[in-house]
């Protein structure tokens, strides 16, 4: 195997691991799961998510230190993020009446994981 593609299977794993430990996260504070890796229109929701009336879209960061994991959601992530939010939201109408937002997970090694709510706005129009 190959260096480079050593490197992006230990990336793919690492991911797979926090949007695990994302999840258990979630899940303690009171959050139910309705989708975990959903994919469409060229985006992806690592987490979907409800508690309450609120639906959150989660994307999850993991990096070696916070800081990298604060600052890696950028402009071409967020709307790639928004288009996979609205084909999610046009498959599930029963969803329509629902608050929506954008949350934002980052995990690092020998932190507590931080959750931002409505880390970013949503470009649903």
């Amino acid at each position: 195997m190959t260096r480079a593609l050593e490197r992006r299977r230990a990336t793919f794993l690492r991911g797979h691991r926090a949007e695990t430990l994302a999840l258990l996260f979630l899940l303690l504070k009171g959050y139910r799961p309705l989708a975990r890796r959903y994919a469409a229109a060229g985006g992806e929701i690592d987490l979907i998510v409800m508690r309450g009336d609120t639906i959150a879209f989660v994307e999850v960061k993991a990096r070696r230190a916070m800081d990298d994991a604060l600052s890696a959601i950028t402009a071409t992530k967020r709307q790639r993020f928004s288009r996979a939010v609205r084909s999610w939201l046009s498959r599930n109408q029963w969803a329509e009446g629902k608050t929506w937002r954008a949350d934002a997970l980052f995990i690092a090694p020998r932190r507590w994981p931080q959750h931002i709510i409505s880390a970013f706005e949503l470009e649903i129009a």
